[in-house]
């Protein structure tokens, strides 16, 4: 491991993690947080023993740049984790540099679309979502020309099963208590709203070329079955695990490789039972939404995610209701008028109207 990136808000774990694997730099993306990482590599250094001048402390880079900085320097493999459409410089950069990514990072794909399609050669984006894992895994069982549809799964989030009408009264608490993954608040949030969904079905159609009628999606609470492919003769090829995202990551870091025991298997000795059920549009129309977004191209995704991080943070204050976040994102999007040609500043400029909209009606 050569680098490591944070957002400054735990520099100890952030210096405990970089003495560990002996780092050449880290980054911290608050630039006041520069001082305080310093601290924390001494403070570590001196709870592993070390003596004065014993250890060597790696290049410190802070600042907004500091992170796709990082994500330049010299590796194999880059794993772009950052939350957000915040991540698509480190994804620009991180392919610029010629390494592979392995990209959690879905919103910088989505926003970046066309543009970060062109700056990738064929085979260098590998996808760590545990969905889109799933199907990278799944098409090596057929040529593109035998791919039916894919079908990605989603949990449904806490609150499957409830109407429209049941959902008026969510607060962020109950909002946050996802049933299967344990997440940050704003992934935890879009998972359930389902704009999480909504923005894979792009991710999907992005990294796989495979139109929108042709991306479905299916609700599996379990979240065992992690996505499947149908094939043109019918058949079905499903990747099956327990969810844990040491796998896809894992998998995504080895690529195209599996990295042994990377995590426990299923228990085939004792039974299983496994739901599947279809998405409910109208109590969660994200997905719908997005499929549209999608199809409209340009930066259209991009203001659907800006409207969307703006909106869940409105949520997350009580500004806005648990509704009013995917009502509010479909009315930035009808609002929006796209540029004929998308360059990257034409993407920021949407993404920065986009946060502007939604903060005006929240």
């Amino acid at each position: 491991m050569v680098g490591l990136a944070g957002g400054g808000g735990r520099v100890a774990l952030l210096a405990e993690q970089a003495l560990e694997f002996g780092v050449d730099v880290v980054a911290v993306a608050r630039g006041s947080a520069a001082q305080d990482l310093q601290l924390a590599f001494y403070a570590e250094a001196k709870r592993r023993g070390f003596s004065a001048g014993g250890f060597r402390v790696p290049k410190i880079v802070a600042g907004p740049e500091s992170v796709a900085e990082v994500a330049s320097w010299p590796c194999d493999v880059v794993l772009n984790g950052v939350t957000g459409a915040v991540g698509l410089a480190s994804t620009l950069a991180a392919l610029d540099a010629g390494a592979t990514l392995a990209l959690a990072n879905k919103e910088s794909l989505i926003v970046g679309g066309p543009l970060v399609k062109a700056r990738a050669r064929p085979g260098q984006i590998v996808p760590v979502d545990s969905e889109h894992s799933a199907l990278a895994q799944c098409l090596r069982g057929g040529s593109a020309g035998e791919v039916a549809r894919l079908v990605l799964t989603a949990s449904g989030g806490p609150f499957r099963g409830r109407s429209r009408a049941e959902l008026e009264e969510v607060t962020p608490e109950q909002a946050m208590a996802h049933p299967t993954w344990d997440m940050g608040p704003v992934i935890t949030i879009n998972s359930a709203t389902l704009v999480n969904k909504g923005l894979e079905v792009i991710e999907a159609h992005l990294l796989f070329d495979v139109p929108f009628d042709r991306i479905g999606v299916v609700v599996h609470p379990q979240s065992v079955i992690h996505s499947m492919v149908e094939f043109v003769d019918g058949s079905t090829m499903a990747q099956v695990s327990p969810p844990d995202m040491r796998l896809p990551i894992a998998l995504g870091l080895g690529w195209p490789e599996r990295v042994p025991e990377a995590a426990a298997g299923l228990d085939w000795s004792r039974a299983h039972t496994w739901e599947l059920s279809p998405l409910d549009d109208e109590a969660f129309p994200a997905v719908a939404l997005a499929r549209e977004v999608g199809e409209r191209g340009g930066s259209f995704p991009a203001v659907y995610n800006a409207a969307n991080e703006e909106c869940v943070e409105a949520f997350r204050d009580g500004r806005l209701p648990f509704l009013g976040i995917v009502d509010t994102i479909a009315r930035v999007v009808s609002e929006h008028e796209a540029p004929s040609a998308v360059t990257l500043e034409d993407v920021l400029a949407a993404d920065e109207w986009a946060r502007r909209r939604a903060r005006e009606l929240t």
